[in-house]
This record gives C-alpha cells, sequence and structure tokens, in this order.
C-alpha cells in the first residue's frame, strides 16, 4: 500500500512537472521541492504529535506576511529605518558627552607636556596626533556600534534575517549569483572580511567568486560611523529635530538600498562576462520565531562585535594618526607634504564631486574604514592636529570653512559605500581565492565603480545647478 502511494505521488509531481515546464522551467524545481517538503510533513503528522500547534501556526502566518512578495520588502526597509532612526537618536547624546570628557583630558595632558617641558613635536605626535584620533574613533564609532549592533543581534535571534535572506534570494538567482549570496551578504553588513569568509558555504566556484567580489557593496561596520554622521550633519535638510532625526535614518536606508542594487548589478554583469555559467540552486529552511534572549544577545553583540571592532579601530587609528600628524607638519616650502599631495589631486578629485584631502583620507585609511574621517579632519586642521570633538556644530563648520555642500557629503558617502575593501578584507581575499588576480580586481573593480558613480553624480547636479 504505501509502495503504491509513493507510486502515485511521484505520478503527480511528474504531472505537475511537465505542466509547468512548459512555462517556467525554474519553477520545476520549486514545485518538487515544495511537494517533497508537504508529502514529508504528511508523513511527520502520522508518526509525531505537536504539543504546541498554535506556535507552528503563527510562525506560518508571520512568514506568508514576512515572506510575501508584496508585504516582505516594505516591512525589511521599515525595520532598516526603526533601526537607523534608534541608533542615530541615541548616539548624539552619548557622544558628545564623550567628546566632552576627551577633550576635558587633552587639556590635562597638555598641561602635563608643559609643565614636564616635553618638546613641542613630541606634544604633537603623542596628543594632537595619536590621542586625538583615538579619541575621535571612540567618541563617533562607540555609541553607534553600541546602539546598532545590539538592534541587529537582536533581529537575527528572533529568526527574522533568515526571512530577509529568503525575500532576497530569488533577486540574486536572478542576477546570476547563488542564494546564499544573500546570507553572505548580510554577515558582511558586520564586516566585510567575515562576509567573504563565509562565502565558503557556497558550493560553486563561479558563483562563490561572485559572492566575494561583490560583498564589499553592502556597508561594514566600519562604514556606519561615516554613512550615519554625514547623514546627520548634511542631508537632513531645513526640518526639526525629530524630522531630521527621520530624514537621515531614510538617507542611510538609501545608502543601503543602493549597495544592494550594486551587488545585484554587478553580480549579473560578472555572471554575463568574466564569470559566465548556470546558477544552481539551493533550498533554504527557515528556522521558527522565537522570542530573543535580550539579556545574552546584547551582552554578545557588545563584546563580541562592538569592543572587538572598536579594538581594531583603535590600533589602526593610533598609527595613522601619527603619521598624518607628520605629513601635515613637514613642510616642503610653504605647504606641508599633505596639502601638496591633496593639492595633486584636487582636479581629479573635483570632477568626481570630492576633494583632494577626502582621497588623502581614503588612501591613509587602507588598513580601517574607521579612521578616514579622523584623517580628514586632521588634514583639513592648518596646524596639522586634529580639533576638539566638543560640538558636532564645529565638525559641520570645519567642512563648510573647506567648500563643503550636500553634494561633497553625498558623494563621500557614496565613495565610502562603494569604494575598495580595507586592508583586512583584501588580505582575506587573498587567502580565500589564492589568486593575486582576482585579489586586484576585487579592488580595482569597486573603486572604478565608485568613481563612475561619483562623477556621474557630480555631473549632474552641477549641469541642472543644483549646488
Amino acid at each position: 500500500m504505501a509502495a503504491s502511494i509513493e507510486r502515485s505521488d511521484i505520478h503527480r509531481l511528474h504531472a505537475i512537472a511537465r505542466q509547468i515546464q512548459e512555462k517556467n522551467t525554474e519553477a520545476v524545481r520549486d514545485v518538487i521541492v515544495e511537494k517533497i517538503y508537504q508529502h514529508s510533513q504528511t508523513i511527520a503528522g502520522e508518526v509525531t504529535r505537536r504539543t504546541n500547534q498554535n506556535k507552528v501556526d503563527q510562525d506560518d502566518r508571520l512568514d506568508a506576511i514576512l515572506t510575501s512578495r508584496y508585504f516582505g520588502f516594505p516591512i525589511m526597509l521599515i525595520l532598516l529605518g526603526i533601526v537607523f532612526w534608534i541608533t542615530i537618536a541615541g548616539a548624539n547624546v552619548p557622544s558628545d558627552l564623550l567628546a566632552s570628557g576627551f577633550g576635558w583630558l587633552e587639556g590635562k595632558l597638555t598641561d602635563a607636556f608643559m609643565w614636564a617641558g616635553a618638546p613641542a613635536w613630541l606634544h604633537g605626535v603623542l596628543v594632537l596626533g595619536l590621542y586625538r584620533g583615538v579619541s575621535w574613533v571612540i567618541s563617533v564609532m562607540l555609541p553607534p556600534m553600541a546602539i546598532f549592533f545590539p538592534l541587529f543581534a537582536l533581529l537575527e535571534d528572533a529568526g527574522y534575517l533568515p526571512r530577509v535572506a529568503f525575500n532576497l534570494d530569488r533577486l540574486f538567482r536572478k542576477a546570476g549569483g547563488h542564494g546564499k549570496q544573500s546570507l553572505t551578504m548580510a554577515m558582511g553588513f558586520g564586516c566585510n572580511a567575515a562576509g567573504i569568509i563565509s562565502c565558503r558555504i557556497i558550493e560553486s566556484p563561479r558563483e562563490r567568486m561572485i559572492a566575494i567580489l561583490t560583498n564589499n557593496f553592502v556597508p561594514c561596520n566600519g562604514r556606519w560611523p561615516t554613512l550615519i554622521l554625514l547623514s546627520s550633519l548634511f542631508m537632513v535638510g531645513a526640518v526639526g529635530m525629530g524630522a531630521s532625526v527621520t530624514m537621515a535614518s531614510l538617507v542611510v536606508v538609501g545608502m543601503v538600498l543602493f549597495g544592494i542594487v550594486m551587488t545585484l548589478f554587478v553580480s549579473w554583469a560578472l555572471s554575463k562576462t568574466l564569470l559566465r555559467g548556470v546558477p544552481s540552486h539551493f533550498t533554504l529552511e527557515l528556522p521558527p520565531y522565537r522570542p530573543p534572549q535580550f539579556g545574552r544577545t546584547i551582552v554578545r553583540s557588545v563584546y563580541d562585535k562592538t569592543l572587538f571592532v572598536l579594538k581594531r579601530a583603535i590600533i589602526t587609528a593610533a598609527p595613522a594618526g601619527v603619521i598624518t600628524w607628520i605629513l601635515a607638519n613637514i613642510m616642503v616650502g610653504d605647504k606641508s607634504v599633505l596639502t601638496h599631495v591633496a593639492d595633486w589631486f584636487a582636479p581629479f578629485a573635483h570632477a568626481i564631486g570630492l576633494d583632494g584631502y577626502i582621497l588623502m583620507a581614503f588612501l591613509l585609511g587602507l588598513p580601517a574604514n574607521e579612521i578616514v574621517v579622523p584623517i580628514l579632519i586632521m588634514g583639513y586642521m592648518a596646524s596639522g592636529a586634529m580639533m576638539e570633538l566638543d560640538d558636532m556644530g564645529a565638525l559641520k563648520a570645519l567642512f563648510l570653512e573647506h567648500g563643503w555642500t550636500w553634494l561633497t557629503a553625498l558623494n563621500m558617502m557614496l565613495f565610502s559605500l562603494l569604494h575598495y575593501p580595507c586592508g583586512t578584507t583584501i588580505y582575506t581575499i587573498a587567502k580565500e581565492t589564492k589568486s593575486a588576480k582576482w585579489t586586484v580586481l576585487s579592488a580595482v573593480i569597486p573603486l572604478a565603480i565608485a568613481i563612475v558613480v561619483c562623477f556621474i553624480v557630480a555631473q549632474t547636479v552641477r549641469y541642472f545647478g543644483w549646488v
């Protein structure tokens, strides 16, 4: 009897497959998997007993909404916007308090150096270079990371992030990539190097390479502070405080969306050119929803992500601050070495809506994206030292004094989003691919795209006279 039932099920599957194959070849696999799953559920229902059927029904009802073709993406964007809103609104006060505390301590350090009769260059290197660089990283990065990473971890712990991957799966398949690329992209939101390592879950070497080459287009933890800071300072317009936070959140969400679109576009382009082939498929089993463990999740995210990233940023910011101070204080003629190099970059930088100092900051910030803004500020200071961070209004005033407009801020956000990976990620790519060719392309492709996008935006805005 069991054998005849199995044969009849197989016959029905073949009949359904033949009908669908005439219209949509890709749907055949989905129907077969769905029928197998339904049959497995039937068998499981006959030999097992559920103690909490209501929980299963609730999960199914939630999935019908959160993974819907019509509601899945809007809900995803709304949740992402809420996370950014809480991050931006909650980070301002602690950032200012930390900055004020570091400014007070800097004054005491300066008094100590003067009391000890230390030479000016030593005070410049250790206090104006190293200390200010580190204090900036802590003041600006710690509050938003301490808010953003726990919120993101709570969504993951509740079982929502796999639903995001499910929603993005069909887009990646249409782009010529692998469905699992959505999972590796989600890992890249925390750290692109971790996203690169997670590409090991993709069995196909061709599709794994596509995922590796495009993981950089989602903002990692080192780029979140830059996006959040610039959107807060320049993208809010003449609106009230509450509306300004909302507007800044929408801008950051827009940047994330643009990064996802670029990931899909570059994946499609690579699948049609350098990495041609037939896309494979996979079946994603969604885990059940569960109440997040708030205490454990928050502590783990703060320790594993926030403090880890902050430690890495400080380690790279300290020597970068010293090097930048030295370049800003070694004079050649009437200008510093940093100014000479920035002036040399200026014509090209202007064409893409930036300036020479911004490009210098990205070059010196290769070890870690977290230190790009501190280096930029140090370069802007005439004395070669960073400004005291006791007021974000003073930071905006510094940018305005150097000719910034909303276009400059927008293009710096775009360049930060799209440009080459940090040094750690490039090293990870080299280890994973064991290929100099693909390692170089992993940096050249995003850099070229960043330049082209910024050039188009800058020239379009200037052509229509919007700045």
